[in-house]
Protein backbone atom coordinates (compact mmCIF):
# COMPACT_ATOMS: atom_id res chain seq x y z
CA UNK A 1 0.00 0.00 0.00
CA UNK A 2 0.96 3.49 -0.87
CA UNK A 3 -0.16 5.91 1.29
CA UNK A 4 -2.91 5.24 3.89
CA UNK A 5 -5.23 8.08 5.99
CA UNK A 6 -7.08 6.95 8.80
CA UNK A 7 -9.87 9.32 10.25
CA UNK A 8 -7.55 12.25 9.46
CA UNK A 9 -9.10 15.89 11.36
CA UNK A 10 -7.31 19.24 11.20
CA UNK A 11 -8.92 22.39 12.65
CA UNK A 12 -7.57 25.58 12.58
CA UNK A 13 -6.95 28.39 15.24
CA UNK A 14 -10.31 30.84 15.15
CA UNK A 15 -9.48 34.29 13.58
CA UNK A 16 -9.43 37.03 15.21
CA UNK A 17 -13.08 38.14 16.54
CA UNK A 18 -14.23 34.91 15.76
CA UNK A 19 -14.80 32.19 18.62
CA UNK A 20 -15.20 28.95 16.68
CA UNK A 21 -11.51 27.91 13.99
CA UNK A 22 -12.34 25.96 10.74
CA UNK A 23 -12.58 22.45 10.76
CA UNK A 24 -10.82 21.91 7.34
CA UNK A 25 -10.62 18.16 7.26
CA UNK A 26 -13.05 16.38 9.46
CA UNK A 27 -12.47 12.58 9.70
CA UNK A 28 -11.04 11.71 6.49
CA UNK A 29 -10.59 8.53 5.08
CA UNK A 30 -9.15 7.01 2.18
CA UNK A 31 -6.10 4.90 0.44
CA UNK A 32 -3.59 5.28 -2.65
CA UNK A 33 -2.46 1.57 -3.31
CA UNK A 34 1.37 1.74 -4.48
CA UNK A 35 2.28 3.04 -8.21
CA UNK A 36 -1.20 5.02 -8.57
CA UNK A 37 -2.06 8.50 -9.16
CA UNK A 38 -4.97 9.84 -6.99
CA UNK A 39 -6.67 12.90 -7.55
CA UNK A 40 -8.28 15.10 -4.40
CA UNK A 41 -11.47 16.90 -6.23
CA UNK A 42 -13.53 19.42 -4.94
CA UNK A 43 -14.07 23.41 -4.85
CA UNK A 44 -12.10 25.85 -3.20
CA UNK A 45 -12.10 25.17 1.04
CA UNK A 46 -12.84 21.66 0.71
CA UNK A 47 -9.96 20.52 2.26
CA UNK A 48 -7.56 19.09 -0.28
CA UNK A 49 -4.22 20.99 -0.35
CA UNK A 50 -4.37 20.44 3.66
CA UNK A 51 -4.93 16.82 3.24
CA UNK A 52 -1.59 17.41 0.75
CA UNK A 53 0.45 19.03 3.15
CA UNK A 54 -0.26 16.74 6.32
CA UNK A 55 0.81 14.23 3.78
CA UNK A 56 3.60 15.90 3.53
CA UNK A 57 4.44 16.84 6.77
CA UNK A 58 3.92 20.54 6.27
CA UNK A 59 0.78 20.16 9.06
CA UNK A 60 0.55 18.08 11.72
CA UNK A 61 -3.22 16.86 11.95
CA UNK A 62 -5.42 16.44 15.14
CA UNK A 63 -6.42 13.76 15.20
CA UNK A 64 -5.67 10.79 12.63
CA UNK A 65 -2.74 8.93 11.58
CA UNK A 66 -0.92 8.95 7.84
CA UNK A 67 1.10 5.54 6.35
CA UNK A 68 3.27 5.80 4.14
CA UNK A 69 4.21 2.10 2.73
CA UNK A 70 3.15 0.81 5.86
CA UNK A 71 5.46 2.91 7.77
CA UNK A 72 3.02 5.36 10.06
CA UNK A 73 4.88 8.94 9.62
CA UNK A 74 1.97 10.87 11.57
CA UNK A 75 4.67 12.70 13.58
CA UNK A 76 7.71 12.01 11.17
CA UNK A 77 9.35 15.78 10.36
CA UNK A 78 8.55 16.10 6.43
CA UNK A 79 11.87 15.85 6.20
CA UNK A 80 11.84 12.62 6.72
CA UNK A 81 9.49 10.69 4.81
CA UNK A 82 10.79 10.77 1.31
CA UNK A 83 7.93 12.93 -0.18
CA UNK A 84 8.46 14.91 -3.64
CA UNK A 85 6.60 17.94 -3.48
CA UNK A 86 5.37 20.61 -6.52
CA UNK A 87 3.85 23.72 -5.43
CA UNK A 88 1.57 25.61 -8.19
CA UNK A 89 3.89 28.79 -8.08
CA UNK A 90 7.25 26.77 -8.65
CA UNK A 91 9.24 27.74 -6.27
CA UNK A 92 12.07 28.08 -8.35
CA UNK A 93 15.79 29.16 -7.80
CA UNK A 94 15.97 32.26 -10.06
CA UNK A 95 19.63 32.76 -9.50
CA UNK A 96 20.02 28.98 -10.44
CA UNK A 97 19.59 27.22 -13.72
CA UNK A 98 17.44 24.50 -14.96
CA UNK A 99 20.28 21.96 -14.28
CA UNK A 100 20.97 23.65 -11.01
CA UNK A 101 17.46 23.74 -9.74
CA UNK A 102 16.96 19.77 -10.93
CA UNK A 103 20.79 18.72 -9.02
CA UNK A 104 19.70 20.72 -5.74
CA UNK A 105 18.08 17.85 -3.69
CA UNK A 106 20.58 15.90 -4.86
CA UNK A 107 23.38 17.64 -3.85
CA UNK A 108 21.71 18.84 -0.27
CA UNK A 109 21.97 14.47 -0.02
CA UNK A 110 25.73 14.78 -0.88
CA UNK A 111 24.91 12.27 -3.76
CA UNK A 112 28.46 11.58 -5.74
CA UNK A 113 29.18 14.44 -8.79
CA UNK A 114 28.80 11.79 -11.28
CA UNK A 115 25.64 10.41 -10.40
CA UNK A 116 23.98 13.71 -10.28
CA UNK A 117 25.15 14.67 -13.72
CA UNK A 118 24.10 11.46 -14.46
CA UNK A 119 20.22 11.64 -12.63
CA UNK A 120 20.19 15.57 -14.08
CA UNK A 121 20.56 14.24 -18.01
CA UNK A 122 18.10 11.32 -17.53
CA UNK A 123 15.09 13.95 -16.14
CA UNK A 124 16.06 16.80 -18.66
CA UNK A 125 15.08 13.67 -21.32
CA UNK A 126 11.95 12.51 -19.29
CA UNK A 127 10.54 16.33 -18.94
CA UNK A 128 11.68 16.80 -22.37
CA UNK A 129 13.89 19.78 -21.68
CA UNK A 130 16.93 18.43 -23.37
CA UNK A 131 19.11 21.68 -24.56
CA UNK A 132 17.18 23.85 -21.88
CA UNK A 133 20.11 23.27 -19.05
CA UNK A 134 21.95 26.12 -18.92
CA UNK A 135 18.51 28.46 -18.77
CA UNK A 136 17.30 30.63 -15.76
CA UNK A 137 13.49 30.37 -14.66
CA UNK A 138 13.21 34.09 -16.13
CA UNK A 139 13.99 32.34 -19.59
CA UNK A 140 11.17 29.83 -19.64
CA UNK A 141 7.83 29.77 -20.54
CA UNK A 142 5.19 28.24 -17.57
CA UNK A 143 4.90 24.96 -18.54
CA UNK A 144 8.87 25.12 -18.42
CA UNK A 145 9.23 25.95 -15.40
CA UNK A 146 6.66 23.75 -14.29
CA UNK A 147 8.44 20.96 -15.52
CA UNK A 148 11.36 22.27 -13.80
CA UNK A 149 9.86 22.08 -10.60
CA UNK A 150 8.58 18.14 -11.72
CA UNK A 151 11.85 17.31 -12.53
CA UNK A 152 13.35 18.35 -9.17
CA UNK A 153 11.15 17.08 -7.00
CA UNK A 154 11.48 13.96 -8.84
CA UNK A 155 15.37 13.64 -8.70
CA UNK A 156 16.35 11.81 -5.19
CA UNK A 157 13.69 8.57 -6.61
CA UNK A 158 10.68 9.87 -3.61
CA UNK A 159 8.60 7.34 -3.20
CA UNK A 160 5.44 9.63 -3.16
CA UNK A 161 4.83 12.79 -5.36
CA UNK A 162 2.76 15.41 -4.12
CA UNK A 163 1.41 17.77 -6.46
CA UNK A 164 -0.52 21.05 -5.16
CA UNK A 165 -2.67 22.49 -8.30
CA UNK A 166 0.72 22.40 -10.21
CA UNK A 167 -1.13 23.68 -13.19
CA UNK A 168 -3.27 26.48 -11.58
CA UNK A 169 -1.34 29.64 -12.81
CA UNK A 170 -1.19 28.35 -16.24
CA UNK A 171 -3.48 29.00 -19.14
CA UNK A 172 -6.30 26.50 -20.82
CA UNK A 173 -3.96 24.81 -23.59
CA UNK A 174 -0.88 24.74 -21.73
CA UNK A 175 -3.02 22.72 -18.62
CA UNK A 176 -3.97 20.43 -20.80
CA UNK A 177 -0.98 19.69 -22.17
CA UNK A 178 1.17 19.25 -19.09
CA UNK A 179 -1.98 17.14 -17.68
CA UNK A 180 -1.10 14.73 -20.55
CA UNK A 181 2.35 14.83 -20.10
CA UNK A 182 2.13 14.30 -16.18
CA UNK A 183 -0.22 11.11 -17.15
CA UNK A 184 2.81 9.76 -19.21
CA UNK A 185 5.34 10.42 -16.86
CA UNK A 186 3.87 8.80 -14.42
CA UNK A 187 3.57 5.88 -16.46
CA UNK A 188 6.84 5.78 -16.63
CA UNK A 189 8.78 6.30 -13.53
CA UNK A 190 5.62 4.44 -11.47
CA UNK A 191 5.78 7.10 -8.32
CA UNK A 192 2.80 7.27 -5.82
CA UNK A 193 1.49 10.32 -6.57
CA UNK A 194 -1.36 12.59 -4.98
CA UNK A 195 -2.65 15.46 -7.23
CA UNK A 196 -4.70 18.22 -5.88
CA UNK A 197 -7.05 20.00 -8.61
CA UNK A 198 -10.36 21.34 -8.76
CA UNK A 199 -10.78 20.94 -12.52
CA UNK A 200 -12.93 18.30 -12.83
CA UNK A 201 -11.62 17.39 -16.78
CA UNK A 202 -8.25 17.60 -15.30
CA UNK A 203 -8.83 14.57 -12.92
CA UNK A 204 -11.07 12.59 -15.03
CA UNK A 205 -8.25 12.69 -17.74
CA UNK A 206 -5.24 11.72 -16.05
CA UNK A 207 -6.18 10.29 -12.50
CA UNK A 208 -6.63 6.39 -11.99
CA UNK A 209 -8.98 7.33 -9.14
CA UNK A 210 -10.72 10.31 -7.83
CA UNK A 211 -11.36 11.69 -4.37
CA UNK A 212 -14.31 14.37 -4.24
CA UNK A 213 -14.39 16.35 -1.10
CA UNK A 214 -16.34 18.68 0.33
CA UNK A 215 -16.49 21.22 3.23
CA UNK A 216 -13.66 19.25 4.85
CA UNK A 217 -15.51 15.24 3.86
CA UNK A 218 -14.78 12.28 1.71
CA UNK A 219 -18.39 12.65 -0.94
CA UNK A 220 -17.33 9.33 -3.00
CA UNK A 221 -14.00 7.96 -3.84
CA UNK A 222 -13.69 5.52 -7.08
CA UNK A 223 -12.91 6.11 -10.60
CA UNK A 224 -13.39 8.65 -13.25
CA UNK A 225 -16.55 6.31 -14.55
CA UNK A 226 -17.37 5.07 -11.59
CA UNK A 227 -18.11 8.68 -10.58
CA UNK A 228 -19.69 10.27 -12.81
CA UNK A 229 -21.91 7.55 -14.22
CA UNK A 230 -22.75 6.37 -10.47
CA UNK A 231 -22.66 9.14 -7.97
CA UNK A 232 -23.40 8.51 -4.63
CA UNK A 233 -24.46 11.87 -3.50
CA UNK A 234 -26.19 15.12 -4.75
CA UNK A 235 -23.22 16.82 -4.15
CA UNK A 236 -20.97 14.85 -6.76
CA UNK A 237 -23.60 14.51 -8.95
CA UNK A 238 -23.67 18.12 -9.39
CA UNK A 239 -20.00 18.95 -9.07
CA UNK A 240 -18.92 16.20 -11.34
CA UNK A 241 -19.66 17.41 -14.89
CA UNK A 242 -23.20 19.14 -16.18
CA UNK A 243 -26.42 18.25 -15.08
CA UNK A 244 -30.09 18.85 -15.13
CA UNK A 245 -32.31 18.79 -11.81
CA UNK A 246 -35.46 17.72 -12.05
CA UNK A 247 -37.94 18.05 -9.21
CA UNK A 248 -40.67 15.58 -9.00
CA UNK A 249 -42.53 12.81 -6.55
CA UNK A 250 -42.35 9.31 -6.52
CA UNK A 251 -45.28 6.98 -7.02
CA UNK A 252 -46.56 3.81 -7.38
CA UNK A 253 -44.83 2.53 -10.89
CA UNK A 254 -43.79 5.95 -11.92
CA UNK A 255 -42.57 9.73 -11.51
CA UNK A 256 -45.34 12.96 -11.17
CA UNK A 257 -43.42 15.75 -12.18
CA UNK A 258 -46.05 18.88 -11.88
CA UNK A 259 -49.48 17.61 -13.78
CA UNK A 260 -47.65 14.49 -15.69
CA UNK A 261 -47.39 11.42 -14.31
CA UNK A 262 -44.09 8.92 -16.44
CA UNK A 263 -44.30 5.48 -16.43
CA UNK A 264 -41.21 4.45 -14.64
CA UNK A 265 -41.22 1.13 -13.22
CA UNK A 266 -37.61 0.64 -12.64
CA UNK A 267 -36.90 4.21 -10.81
CA UNK A 268 -34.99 3.34 -7.99
CA UNK A 269 -35.93 5.72 -5.16
CA UNK A 270 -34.63 6.11 -2.01
CA UNK A 271 -36.64 4.09 0.98
CA UNK A 272 -39.72 6.12 1.86
CA UNK A 273 -38.98 8.97 -0.47
CA UNK A 274 -42.01 11.15 -1.55
CA UNK A 275 -40.78 14.45 -3.43
CA UNK A 276 -37.11 13.91 -4.99
CA UNK A 277 -34.68 15.57 -6.99
CA UNK A 278 -33.92 13.96 -10.25
CA UNK A 279 -30.50 14.77 -11.64
CA UNK A 280 -30.18 14.06 -15.75
CA UNK A 281 -26.66 14.64 -17.58
CA UNK A 282 -27.51 16.45 -21.15
CA UNK A 283 -26.44 13.45 -22.97
CA UNK A 284 -28.46 10.90 -20.97
CA UNK A 285 -31.59 13.14 -21.93
CA UNK A 286 -32.38 11.28 -25.46
CA UNK A 287 -34.71 13.40 -27.86
CA UNK A 288 -37.04 11.58 -29.49
CA UNK A 289 -39.30 12.30 -32.49
CA UNK A 290 -42.89 13.51 -31.57
CA UNK A 291 -44.85 11.03 -32.95
CA UNK A 292 -42.90 8.17 -31.79
CA UNK A 293 -43.56 9.49 -28.44
CA UNK A 294 -47.15 9.58 -28.93
CA UNK A 295 -47.57 6.50 -30.22
CA UNK A 296 -47.13 4.92 -27.02
CA UNK A 297 -43.13 4.87 -26.27
CA UNK A 298 -42.79 4.09 -22.35
CA UNK A 299 -41.57 6.78 -19.99
CA UNK A 300 -41.07 10.02 -22.61
CA UNK A 301 -42.07 13.46 -21.83
CA UNK A 302 -43.35 15.90 -23.98
CA UNK A 303 -41.16 19.11 -24.53
CA UNK A 304 -40.49 22.17 -26.78
CA UNK A 305 -37.15 23.10 -28.12
CA UNK A 306 -36.15 26.86 -27.30
CA UNK A 307 -32.40 27.42 -28.68
CA UNK A 308 -30.30 25.07 -30.60
CA UNK A 309 -26.60 25.83 -29.98
CA UNK A 310 -23.79 24.72 -32.38
CA UNK A 311 -20.27 23.68 -30.18
CA UNK A 312 -18.11 22.12 -32.49
CA UNK A 313 -19.00 18.31 -32.67
CA UNK A 314 -22.02 18.50 -30.64
CA UNK A 315 -24.93 20.55 -30.47
CA UNK A 316 -26.49 21.35 -27.18
CA UNK A 317 -30.53 21.61 -27.14
CA UNK A 318 -32.11 23.87 -24.25
CA UNK A 319 -35.45 22.46 -23.76
CA UNK A 320 -38.72 23.59 -22.33
CA UNK A 321 -40.01 20.25 -20.46
CA UNK A 322 -43.55 21.32 -19.13
CA UNK A 323 -42.19 24.46 -18.11
CA UNK A 324 -38.63 23.17 -16.41
CA UNK A 325 -35.94 24.12 -18.81
CA UNK A 326 -33.51 21.37 -19.33
CA UNK A 327 -30.39 21.14 -21.78
CA UNK A 328 -29.77 17.56 -23.91
CA UNK A 329 -26.42 16.86 -25.93
CA UNK A 330 -26.46 15.30 -29.46
CA UNK A 331 -23.67 14.37 -31.80
CA UNK A 332 -23.42 16.64 -34.71
CA UNK A 333 -24.68 14.15 -37.44
CA UNK A 334 -27.74 13.38 -34.96
CA UNK A 335 -29.09 17.14 -34.68
CA UNK A 336 -28.11 18.25 -38.20
CA UNK A 337 -29.76 15.19 -39.42
CA UNK A 338 -32.84 15.93 -37.25
CA UNK A 339 -33.06 19.89 -38.21
CA UNK A 340 -33.28 20.90 -35.26
CA UNK A 341 -34.62 24.08 -34.50
CA UNK A 342 -36.60 26.59 -32.35
CA UNK A 343 -40.18 26.01 -31.48
CA UNK A 344 -40.23 21.96 -32.59
CA UNK A 345 -42.21 20.11 -30.23
CA UNK A 346 -40.42 17.04 -29.33
CA UNK A 347 -40.60 14.07 -26.62
CA UNK A 348 -37.24 13.44 -24.33
CA UNK A 349 -36.80 10.31 -22.88
CA UNK A 350 -34.00 9.68 -19.42
CA UNK A 351 -31.14 7.11 -21.06
CA UNK A 352 -29.91 7.40 -17.13
CA UNK A 353 -30.40 9.17 -14.14
CA UNK A 354 -30.15 9.57 -10.22
CA UNK A 355 -32.53 10.42 -7.92
CA UNK A 356 -32.17 11.79 -4.42
CA UNK A 357 -34.85 12.39 -1.81
CA UNK A 358 -34.88 16.18 -0.63
CA UNK A 359 -35.61 16.94 2.96
CA UNK A 360 -34.83 20.36 2.60
CA UNK A 361 -36.61 22.58 0.02
CA UNK A 362 -36.04 22.09 -3.47
CA UNK A 363 -35.25 25.83 -4.10
CA UNK A 364 -32.02 25.12 -1.47
CA UNK A 365 -30.56 22.75 -3.71
CA UNK A 366 -31.26 24.68 -6.53
CA UNK A 367 -29.49 27.74 -4.73
CA UNK A 368 -26.65 25.26 -3.70
CA UNK A 369 -25.85 24.14 -7.36
CA UNK A 370 -25.95 27.32 -8.68
CA UNK A 371 -23.25 29.19 -6.38
CA UNK A 372 -21.37 25.98 -7.54
CA UNK A 373 -21.24 27.26 -11.16
CA UNK A 374 -23.29 23.97 -12.39
CA UNK A 375 -26.57 25.49 -12.82
CA UNK A 376 -27.62 28.55 -15.23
Amino acid sequence: MGIKIRNLTKRFPPARGETEGLLAVDDVSFAVPEGHLVALLGPSGSGKSTILRAIAGLEIPDAGTIELEGRDVTGVPAHRRGIGFVFQHYALFRHATVRGNIAFGLEVRRWPREAIRGRVAELLDLVQLVGHADRYPAQLSGGQRQRVALARALAPRPSVLLLDEPFGALDAKVRRNLAAQLRQLHDEVRTTTVFVTHDQEEAIEIADEIVVLNRGRVEQTGTAEEIYDGPATRFVASFIGNVNVIEGRVEAGGLRLGPRRVPAPDLAAPPGAGEVVLLVRPEDLAIVAAAEGDAGAAGTLPAEVRGVHYRGDRFEIDLDLGGLPVRAIEPKQVARAAARRAGERVRVRFLRHSVFETPDQHVRIREQMRSLGYME
